[in-house]
């Protein structure tokens, strides 16, 4: 039997544990993250095939475009703010209440956003309004990721967390699947001008139905135990008089490395992931010339490879480490750059979907170990603070910008090398990020900093194993 008692029974490894119990909070994490995915990326596809004509005309397809981009970054901008507010109740109060609040103002905006006027019927007013649900849309997705992983990350034991923790981060392949097969049905089924009329105002009044189940589902999940223990000992703290920084205060004092070590970790990630997904939409469509439908699928059947394969890319986390596979995946998405663009000007749509596939697969390898490789650089009292930002900042930086800089560059340059050189460099920055990181695979997340000092031998221990 595994010894627990040097680490309290809010460590408990899941394998002692009823295994229904450590499935239902894997099934509620990842339905949750899976209906708030579909409802932010739906946006993203909708922005590259419809918002550009029927929120921002222009007489250049692509100046449209780059307009509908730019409000879809703006959803990325109030994603650190989502993460800094959800990331201080959520360390406070808990990270269930927090994540049923994300869900519902999430699928609110996006049910909104399926109700509006467009341009041709209130003029300026519509992309006004689009921009507000869209700003609400990122805010709560800022509050949503750092919630999700950590009640797998915390409820999961320190051997298998890697998988477990894998689980939620599917969901965003989960919900551009979800998106993308919905906006793939309707353009097979409709015509052009029935799509744009109002066929492309039914996927976001379906967020309506996904979102009651999704929460259905997320309400019967217990809080984590490891904050459950924090939060009595914090509680114990203040009954003695001692007082703690706010968690945001306590995290730029205490670990600013780490968040920028998350930062560094994400942003060649969360650029791939961006331009393999949304801007290929707009790739195929404005400058190859080739039916939505080519693009659409493509990215359904590397969406579907995608789902399968993150959880086996945190598995094999559990086994070799974090920064190991994570690396798998940014150097090989450093040297896929420069043939991913030549696979698509090829036009054939197998080519096309294979190049899709393997970028996704790669992506993979540096999502699947993301959600327990953050989760452990931090605390249990910072902890949802610290992932949040980390990981929230870097979606600024990196996805906001993404789909916007390859349009421009597509604009600019009659050659797809700048764009290649773009999604190369980001591979490599994190992958120097991730080389000079400390690993972290087998950290007890019950211990806080001071346990972790070079005073304790178990700690040093502890640490040497997971850099081997």
């Amino acid at each position: 039997m595994t010894d627990t008692s040097a680490r309290g029974p809010a460590a408990e490894d899941p394998a002692a544990a009823p295994r229904t119990g450590i499935a239902r909070i894997v099934g509620a994490s990842l339905i949750g993250t899976t209906v708030e995915w579909y409802d932010f990326f739906l946006y993203g596809s909708a922005a590259a095939l419809v918002f550009n004509t029927l929120f921002f005309p222009t007489s250049d397809p692509l100046v449209g475009t780059l307009i509908a981009f730019v409000t879809y970054a703006i959803g990325f901008v109030a994603r650190p703010l989502g993460g800094v507010v959800f990331g201080h109740f959520g360390d406070r109060i808990g990270r269930k209440k927090l994540l049923v609040l994300s869900l519902l103002m999430m699928g609110g905006a996006t049910f909104a956003m399926g109700l509006l006027p467009t341009y041709g019927t209130i003029g300026v007013g519509a992309p006004i309004l689009l921009t507000v649900l869209r700003l609400v849309q990122g805010f709560a997705l800022g509050g949503e990721w750092g919630g999700a992983v950590l009640i797998v990350s915390e409820h999961g034991g320190d051997k298998h967390r890697g998988f477990w923790a894998s689980w939620p981060q599917a969901g965003a392949p989960g919900g551009n699947l979800l998106a993308t097969g919905v906006l793939a049905l309707l353009a097979a089924v409709q015509t052009e001008e029935a799509f744009l009329s109002w066929g492309w105002r039914i996927p976001f009044l379906l967020s309506g139905v996904l979102v009651v189940i999704g929460l259905w589902i997320r309400v019967s999940v217990s809080e984590s135990p490891v904050f459950l223990a924090a939060q009595a000992k914090a509680q114990a703290e203040a009954a003695r008089g001692l007082k703690e920084q706010p968690p945001v205060v306590e995290v730029f004092r205490r670990n600013w490395r780490e968040v920028l070590t998350a930062i560094g970790t994400r942003f060649g990630e969360n650029i791939s992931y961006y331009l393999l997904t949304s801007f290929l939409l707009v790739y195929v469509t404005t400058h190859l010339g080739l039916p939505k439908s080519t693009a659409l699928n493509a990215v359904l059947i590397g969406s579907a490879v995608h789902f399968v394969t993150i959880p086996l890319w945190g598995a094999l986390s559990d086994r070799i480490g974090r920064r190991p596979v994570t690396l798998i995946g940014s150097v090989g998405m450093a040297v896929w750059a420069f043939v991913f663009f030549a696979a698509l000007d090829g036009k054939s749509f197998t080519v096309i979907t294979l190049a899709v596939t393997a970028g996704l697969l790669l992506h993979g390898a540096m999502y699947g170990p993301q959600a327990a490789f953050i989760s452990e650089m931090f605390d249990t009292k910072v902890r949802y603070s610290g992932a949040s930002m980390g990981s929230q900042l870097a979606s600024i930086v990196a996805g906001a910008l993404a789909p916007i800089v390859a349009v421009e560059l597509l604009k600019d340059f009659d050659t797809t090398l700048p764009l290649s050189l773009y999604l190369g460099g980001a591979a490599l920055v994190t992958s120097v990020t991730v080389f000079f990181a400390r690993e972290t695979r087998g950290r007890d997340l019950s211990q806080t900093a001071p346990e972790r000092t070079p005073a304790a031998p178990a700690a040093r221990a502890g640490t040497a194993a997971g850099r081997g």
